[in-house]
């Protein structure tokens, strides 16, 4: 545990996005301090990810920073700068996306593809048993809850067709991601201070001078970060008075099931990301021969947003109505009698598009809004952040000229005004995980 009582930056928040943000500062030779409640990087809501890396999104600038961010996962120690003694590993299988009407046949999604420069492979219907064996490739859209009189119904029309995106896989370990990249703050000189909780944010003539700690006391900086997840909105209190955002997040409870995968005579009936709109779901393989399944927040579902913390941990008939749906898809999947998986807190914006911004108070900033599909972006966010940091820190007016942030491998610039917490909803998100 540090004693030092001042930093050039203080993060809340030790979850991949807080250690992310902090790496790229202390590379740009700040010093820097972590405080977590939990007991160790990568214990709050980051625990919880699918760790699903994908490129696809409902915005350019989505896309674009999706897609970079791959390369540092698939370029993971040169992202840290040293060799782990466990090795991190990208599970680099790709992501299908089944056409559906939800996503209007892909067509918006690819038209981005195109534009961003992210590879991808059309798969027609007659293909796709090749891709998905055992699966029951008919259409069974709208989504519906398995209480719906009309649960399972399909007209027989096959699924028109999919895209496969190669760029894309899975972490199965959230947490060890995290704790890496932690590794690699300290090693840049950055600290941590762990279950500890910050009580106040302090400010003078509208700078930030520092915070207290329920434990550490009093602490000195200039910079605050906010990047607590779900208790965002709470940290935000702390900061004070400060002018309304556009923007604004909260709570969202979510389950993932995790069940044994179906087996096939080729095999596992999946062998990569599947996003399946058409009955709203998503997929991954897991380890141990298993199979990971979320919502993708079909109109059927109801979205528990909370006023707190607090939330049931036990797996509900949300877990049922998802493994029951992913069984449409895939007949042979065995229902447990037991439910397994795990229920937990998501920091959602209004689009679900993060904010990663400045705020009208000089020294404090914000990279919230981003649970269920930022994790891969972690990497980027840290260097995003960080550029944004030391531009305004210096003197640049993002809120009236806002920077752009230069994505060498995808060789374009992303404007970060598309994550302002000025901006108004961004009617082109999908409203859900997807981003």
């Amino acid at each position: 545990m540090s004693e030092k009582s001042a930093y050039d930056a203080v993060v809340i928040g030790a979850g991949v996005i807080g250690c992310a943000i902090a790496l790229d500062l202390a590379r740009r030779g700040l010093s820097t301090l972590n405080v977590d409640r939990g007991p160790a990087p990568g214990h709050g809501s980051t625990s919880w990810s699918a760790a699903i890396i994908r490129p696809y999104y409902s915005t350019i600038d989505g896309t674009a920073l999706a897609y970079e961010a791959h390369f540092a996962w698939q370029n993971w120690t040169d992202y840290l700068g040293y060799r782990p003694d466990t090795a991190l590993h990208y599970n680099e299988c790709g992501c299908l996306v089944l056409e559906a009407a939800d996503n209007r046949q892909l067509a918006g999604t690819r038209a981005i593809m195109r534009e961003v420069g992210v590879p991808f492979t059309d798969v027609g219907p007659a293909e796709l048993p090749e891709w998905l064996p055992g699966a029951d490739l008919r259409q069974f859209s709208p989504a519906r809850r398995i209480d719906d009189p009309r649960f399972g119904e399909t007209a027989g029309e096959p699924i028109t067709g999919a895209m496969f995106c190669p760029t894309g896989g899975y972490i199965s370990d959230p947490q060890l991601a995290t704790a890496q990249i932690a590794g690699a703050v300290e090693r840049a000189g950055g600290q941590f201070r762990f279950n500890d909780t910050v009580l106040a944010i302090h400010q003078s003539s509208g700078e930030i001078t520092g915070l207290t700690c329920e434990k550490g006391g009093l602490i000195h900086a200039p910079i605050v970060i906010n990047a607590a997840g779900p208790a965002s909105r709470w940290v935000n209190d702390l900061a004070g008075p400060r002018q309304p955002d556009q923007i604004v997040t909260r709570p969202l409870r979510q389950e993932v099931a995790h069940v044994r995968m179906p087996q096939t005579p080729q095999g596992p009936g999946l062998r990569f990301v599947l996003t399946d709109a058409d009955c709203g779901i998503y997929m991954r393989p897991e380890q141990s021969d298993h199979l990971l399944i979320g919502s993708l927040e079909p109109a059927c579902d109801h979205l528990e947003y909370l006023d707190s913390e607090d939330y049931e941990t036990s797996l509900t008939e949300q877990w049922t109505n998802q493994v029951w749906r992913a069984a449409l898809r895939f007949p042979d999947l065995g229902i447990p009698n037991t439910a397994t998986g795990f229920a937990a807190l998501y920091d959602v914006s209004e689009d679900w598009i993060p904010v990663y911004d400045r705020s009208d108070i000089t020294g404090y900033f914000t990279a919230i809004g981003t649970s269920g599909n930022q994790f891969k972006n972690a990497p980027l966010v840290g260097q995003l952040m960080g550029h944004l940091i030391e531009s305004v820190m210096n003197g640049a007016d993002h809120d009236t000229a806002p920077l752009r942030f230069h994505l060498p491998v995808a060789g374009r610039d992303v404007g970060l005004e598309a994550f302002s917490r000025l901006r108004p909803i961004n009617r082109a998100s999908s409203f859900s995980v997807l981003g």
